[in-house]
C-alpha cells in the first residue's frame, strides 16, 4: 500500500482548499474524487455541445480573500466578472426593481416605490456590513466549544481547552464591536428575516428582492427563525466586487476550481480521479488510510472528508467505529433540500415586457428573480411543507452569457434557474417523473414576464434534489452539506461538540461543508480543518 501524510476523500472546493494548505506546508497529500472531473459542485460542464454551464453552484461572493490570496488563484487563471446591476425584480404590474453596488441607481429605482425605503437602505446595508464585520473573523476561525460537555462525549487535554478559551475570547472581543447593536445584532442571526425586513421598509418590492436571500437553500419561508442568519450569511462576501455583491467566474465555476487545483498541485498535491473510497480504515481506535471500491487500498497519516457528515460517519465507517451518542446525533443532521436547478440552452435573451429588449441590457446581466411579494413566498414554502413542488415556484435565474461570452455560440446564452421550493421528501410521486413537468411549469413562470422565453430554449440539464444527490453525493439534495439553522452552525456543525473540524475518531478530520461555517464557495472549511491537521 502507498503512504500519504494526508487522503483528501472528495475533490469538491473545500478538499482542494485543504490539500492545497497542506502541501503548501510540505505535507504529502492525495486527493481521492469519484467523478471524473475536479470541483465538487462547483463545476463547469457542457449542457449540450458548444454550451457550458456551472452545473450546480453558479455565482461567487463568498470565497475568502486569505484563500485567493495565499494560494495564488489568480496566477491560475481565476477571475471575477463582476454584476453592475446584480440584481432585477420584475413585477407583474408592469415594473421593475433593479438593484447592485451603484448607489445612485439604488436610490432612483427603490425611490419609485418609496421615498422613504430609498432613504432608509443605505442606513439598512451599513448595519448589515456592520454586524457582517464584526461576525467575519468567527466565520473564519474554528468556532469555540462554549457547551459543558461530558468528558465521555468530548474528552479535551489542557492545551486543547486553552485554545478552546482563546477562540472563545476571540469571538467575545469580536461581539463587543457591535456595542448597542448587539440586540438587533442578535434578533437577526436567530430570529426570522420578514419582520425584520417589514420594520425596515414598506414597498413589497424591495422586501421581497432581499427576502430572497434569507431563503436560499433553505427548507423554510422568510417567516421562519433563523432566516435571518441565512440572509446575513448571503451577503457577507466580497469577492463579488463589494460586500453582499455576487459575480461571475470567467468560465463558470469549474474554473474557480481548476484554479484551486493547479495551485495545490503547483504545492506537490496529488490527484486520482475516478476514485470512488468505499470506506475509511481503521487500525485501533484511529483512521490509517481507505479503501477504494475498486479494493485498491491507500495508507495515510490522517483521512480528511470533503463528503457529508452522514456519508463520512454513517456509510464510510463501519457501525461500532464511533461512540453512539455522536453516531446518533448525525443521524439527527437535518438535511432538509428544497432545491432544484435547471440549466438552460437559449437562442436569444429574454425580453421582459416591463423592461423590453432583446438586446443586452442592464436587466439581463445580474440575479433576475420571479418572486412578486412576500406573500407569494409563503405559498411557494407552504406546497413543499405538504410534500408538493411549488406550485408557482421562486426562481432566481441568472444568464452568466451577459457577461462571459466564451460559455455559449455567438448570440447565444446560458440560463441557470436556481429554484424553490422542490422538496427532496414528496408525498406523491417520484423526482424522476415530476422533474420535467416542473421545470417547465418553472420555464412557463419566466414566460409570463417574458414572453419570448419558452420558445427560446434549445436544451435543458434537469437537477432535481434527487439528482443532485446522485451527482454531487449530497444527501438529501441538501446544497449545504447540512441545514444552515440555529442548531447547526458555529459549535453545533456538524454535530454539538465537534465543531472543530475533528472526530471521534482520531486521524479522521472533516473539511466540507457540513462543518462550520457552512455552505457556499468559501473556502473557510477546507482552510480551517488544513490549520486543525496541521496543528495535531
Amino acid at each position: 500500500m502507498r503512504r500519504y501524510d494526508a487522503i483528501i476523500v472528495g475533490a469538491g472546493h473545500n478538499g482542494l482548499v485543504c490539500a492545497a494548505y497542506l502541501a503548501r506546508a510540505g505535507r504529502k497529500v492525495l486527493l481521492l474524487e469519484r467523478r471524473g472531473i475536479v470541483g465538487g459542485a462547483a463545476v463547469s460542464e457542457e449542457i449540450a455541445p458548444g454550451y457550458r454551464a456551472s452545473t450546480a453552484s453558479y455565482l461567487v461572493s463568498l470565497l475568502l480573500p486569505a484563500v485567493a490570496c495565499e494560494l495564488r488563484l489568480k496566477d491560475f487563471g481565476y477571475r471575477v466578472l463582476t454584476r453592475n446591476p446584480s440584481s432585477f425584480t420584475p413585477l407583474p404590474d408592469g415594473r421593475s426593481l433593479l438593484m447592485g453596488p451603484d448607489e445612485a441607481l439604488n436610490q432612483r429605482e427603490i425611490a419609485k416605490f418609496s421615498a422613504r425605503d430609498a432613504q432608509a437602505y443605505p442606513r439598512y446595508e451599513a448595519w448589515l456590513t456592520r454586524i457582517a464585520e464584526a461576525l467575519e473573523p468567527a466565520l473564519e476561525d474554528i468556532p469555540p466549544e462554549l457547551l459543558p460537555l461530558p468528558a465521555d462525549y468530548r474528552h479535551r487535554g489542557l492545551l486543547d481547552r486553552l485554545r478552546n478559551l482563546a477562540r472563545a475570547l476571540r469571538f467575545h472581543r469580536a461581539m463587543r464591536k457591535l456595542g448597542a447593536e448587539l440586540p438587533s445584532a442578535l434578533e437577526l442571526i436567530v430570529g426570522p428575516a420578514r419582520p425584520i425586513l417589514d420594520r425596515w421598509f414598506e414597498s413589497e418590492a424591495l422586501k421581497v428582492t432581499l427576502a430572497t436571500d434569507a431563503i436560499i437553500g433553505a427548507m423554510a419561508p422568510p417567516s421562519a427563525p433563523g432566516t435571518g442568519y441565512v440572509l446575513l450569511h448571503h451577503v457577507m462576501g466580497t469577492a463579488g466586487g463589494a460586500r453582499g455583491v455576487w459575480g461571475y467566474v470567467e468560465g463558470g465555476m469549474g474554473a474557480l476550481t481548476q484554479a484551486l487545483w493547479r495551485s495545490a498541485q503547483s504545492l506537490g498535491a496529488q490527484l486520482k480521479l475516478d476514485a470512488p473510497v468505499a470506506r475509511v480504515l481503521v487500525q485501533g481506535e484511529r483512521a490509517v488510510g481507505v479503501q477504494l471500491e475498486s479494493g485498491e487500498r491507500i495508507e495515510a497519516g490522517c483521512v480528511i472528508s470533503n463528503a457529508t457528515p452522514a456519508i463520512t460517519f454513517l456509510k464510510l465507517l463501519e457501525a461500532g467505529v464511533l461512540p453512539e451518542a455522536f453516531r446518533s446525533a448525525v443521524q439527527r443532521i437535518d438535511y432538509s433540500s428544497a432545491v432544484m436547478k435547471i440549466n438552460l440552452a437559449l437562442s436569444e435573451l429574454p425580453d421582459f415586457t416591463c423592461l423590453p429588449g432583446r438586446a443586452l441590457g442592464p436587466q439581463h446581466r445580474g440575479t433576475i428573480h420571479i418572486s412578486p411579494t412576500l406573500e407569494y413566498l409563503e405559498r411557494a414554502y407552504e406546497d413543499a411543507r405538504r410534500g408538493a413542488p411549488s406550485r408557482e415556484p421562486v426562481i432566481e435565474m441568472t444568464l452568466p452569457t451577459s457577461v462571459d461570452q466564451t460559455l455559449a455560440p455567438a448570440g447565444h446564452h446560458i440560463a441557470q434557474l436556481f429554484v424553490q421550493y422542490a422538496p427532496y421528501a414528496l408525498a406523491q410521486g417520484g423526482w424522476d417523473e415530476l422533474a420535467g413537468p416542473f421545470a417547465q411549469r418553472c420555464i412557463e413562470a419566466v414566460n409570463a414576464y417574458a414572453p419570448n422565453f419558452a420558445a427560446s430554449v434549445l436544451h435543458r440539464q434537469l437537477l432535481s434534489p434527487l439528482e443532485l444527490e446522485r451527482r454531487f453525493a449530497l444527501t438529501g439534495g441538501n446544497i449545504f452539506h447540512g441545514a444552515m439553522s440555529l442548531h447547526q452552525l458555529f459549535g453545533f456543525r456538524p454535530v454539538p461538540g465537534w465543531g472543530d473540524y475533528r472526530t471521534p475518531l482520531k486521524g479522521l478530520y472533516l473539511c466540507g461543508a457540513g462543518a462550520h461555517p457552512g455552505g457556499g464557495v468559501s473556502g473557510a472549511p477546507g482552510r480551517n480543518a488544513a490549520q486543525v491537521v496541521l496543528q495535531d
